[in-house]
């Protein structure tokens, strides 16, 4: 096995040998490829754009924050919480608005946007827009001398559209599950228990609750294909990716599940559309883009995803892979290929590989929970944490912890559980076991509920470690243990951008069979961290097995 180590510098590609030019972008000299690709991001509280070229160098980069720069619309970091505390929305023209800026901005920076050859885009999961009667026509006729805010003022159904962050749809969720057979049986089917902020909850509430303007709908987007929609100037189909996050979608048939339409709102299939591959070309960019901003007729629209997935292409992920951050709450991405749905966790299908399927699993105690442990247990100091980590050896002599400061995701539980070498609860641990006992037991989770959804360590395994806790070698010194592979350090800023960059690209040459692995091998690799030791595999084997069993005692007692 590969004996942990220092790490060895990773060597970049040959990016330099390839012939380039150069160019003033936004007052500064950057050496450019000859064609360009544009990324676009419609998140939460803002909406980005990423230029890069043909050797994945980032030409250009600019924003539209929503807050600041649309104050008109009077939301708090994007959204309108409604009264009830639990209905949250962001207003469609909002986003509409934003592009025109965004398009505004770019076109400022001097930019030859003849030079984009696609473009691609993301979206924040789960949200939803839902176009009027007529408004196929007005995308297809969209005046040049207009902004899209004036054109599309009358264009929607639901003017207020609901998004990721909505947990209104409790009853609906619990009607899905019961038509279907059950959360695991929905899981089987879509990838996904009933979750409130899944796409088909949201749309049989307005169905129950707003049945006139349902009727009135013509197609219905996620947040990702209607950002398509403007560039295309037509309706963009849904991407099977971010379809995968709606609770309607057969993740193994690439196809809407009628059980699950029917069981959300009539005549459903028809307002959704034909969900197409991710690599998928729409087709050319609306002549509106053309005449106003400048961009070249031929430059094709590559089908949107949602910003996970997009995140995942932007870090690289390859088969055997998993990306963990280790930020506020620690998310997981896995690429697997044979999927086992959980009532935790996520399974969508692949952004980058039809054949293949992505999983994300969110826990909620992460850094908060190892920075409590840090000041109580280490006088508040990273260094005496990882003089702690050091002075234990791996497996913690047999001790095992569950640190849930706030109720966790995976599993439901609270609290702070601790158990000795013979299964047997105890009420405290030493500083220095329970130091390694918080690190030990955040890993052991994440390698369980990985392999719970279908996720295999591979020998050619890559764990690729982002976010505030990933600069601390001696944390990812145990997640390599636990994981028995070796962990990489990735910069993932903007990585939902980027990746939608990188994905404009791969979508013109996925034509031909190129993978989208060997569309982005010239960007810069991940810097190797840290190797797993040389026993890991001996040791955490039998103590994952001990973590899941404990694990059901402490669910079971929350």
């Amino acid at each position: 096995c590969p004996c942990a180590g220092p790490a060895l510098p990773t060597n970049r590609s040959m990016a330099a040998a390839t012939a380039t030019t150069t160019t003033t972008v936004a007052g500064s000299m950057v050496a450019t490829g000859g064609d360009w690709y544009l990324g676009v991001d419609l998140s939460t509280q803002q909406m980005k754009a990423m230029v890069i070229d043909d050797n994945l160098n980032v030409i250009h980069e600019t924003n539209v924050k929503f807050d600041d720069d649309l104050p008109e619309f009077g939301t708090q970091n994007g959204v309108h919480v409604q009264s009830d505390k639990i209905t949250v929305t962001t207003p469609v023209l909002l986003w509409v608005k934003a592009m025109d800026l965004l398009l505004d901005r770019l076109k400022a920076a001097n930019l030859d946007l003849s030079k984009l050859k696609s473009l691609s885009g993301s979206g924040q999961q789960h949200g939803s827009v839902y176009w009027k009667e007529g408004a196929s026509q007005t995308l297809k006729n969209m005046p040049a001398d207009h902004s899209l805010h004036k054109i599309l003022q009358s264009s929607f159904s639901v003017t207020d559209s609901p998004i990721w962050m909505d947990s209104s749809t409790t009853e609906e969720c619990r009607q899905l599950e019961k038509c279907v057979g059950g959360p695991q049986k929905l899981a089987d089917i879509t990838g996904s228990r009933a979750y409130e902020r899944f796409t088909g909850n949201q749309i049989a509430k307005i169905t129950k609750k707003n049945p006139d303007k349902y009727k009135k709908t013509e197609r219905i987007s996620l947040v990702s294909s209607f950002t398509a929609s403007l560039f295309l100037g037509n309706y963009a189909a849904i991407d099977y990716s971010d379809g995968s996050g709606m609770n309607l979608m057969d993740i193994r048939a690439h196809e809407w599940s009628q059980q699950c339409l029917d069981a959300c709102a009539p005549d459903l299939k028809g307002k959704l559309g034909v969900p197409l591959p991710s690599h998928s070309i729409l087709g050319s960019i609306s002549p509106y883009f053309v005449k106003r901003f400048g961009f070249n007729s031929e430059c094709k629209v590559i089908a949107f995803t949602g910003d996970n997935p997009a995140s995942l292409a932007g870090m690289r992920l390859q088969q055997g892979d998993i990306a963990i951050s280790l930020g506020t709450s620690d998310t997981v991405f896995l690429w697997i290929q044979d999927p086992k749905p959980t009532l935790q966790g996520h399974v969508f299908c692949n952004p980058v590989d039809s054949d293949a399927y992505m999983a994300l699993i969110c826990f909620k105690n992460g850094s908060v929970t190892r920075e409590r442990i840090r000041d109580e247990r280490a006088s508040s100091s990273w260094d005496e944490f990882a003089k702690a980590l050091k002075a234990t050896s791996p497996g913690n002599n047999g001790n095992i912890g569950f640190y849930f400061d706030v109720m966790e995701i995976t599993p439901a539980a609270i609290g702070v559980h601790r158990f000795n070498d013979r299964n047997l609860k105890v009420s405290n641990f030493s500083d220095e076991t329970e130091i390694r006992a918080v690190i030990e037991s955040q890993m052991l989770a994440k390698r369980s509920y990985a392999e719970k959804l279908g996720y295999k360590v591979l020998k050619d395994t890559r764990v690729l470690a982002t976010g505030g806790a990933s600069s601390n070698p001696h944390i990812l010194q145990v997640l390599a243990d636990v994981f028995n592979a070796p962990v990489y350090t990735i910069d993932t800023t903007n990585s939902a951008c980027l990746g939608s960059a990188y994905r404009a690209k791969h979508g013109l040459e996925a034509a031909s069979g190129q993978s989208f692995a060997n569309s982005v091998k010239m960007a810069a690799s991940p810097k190797l961290a840290v190797k797993p030791n040389c026993e890991a595999e001996k040791i955490y084997c039998p103590i994952l097995a001990r973590y899941q069993e404990l694990e059901k005692v402490v669910w079971c007692s929350s």
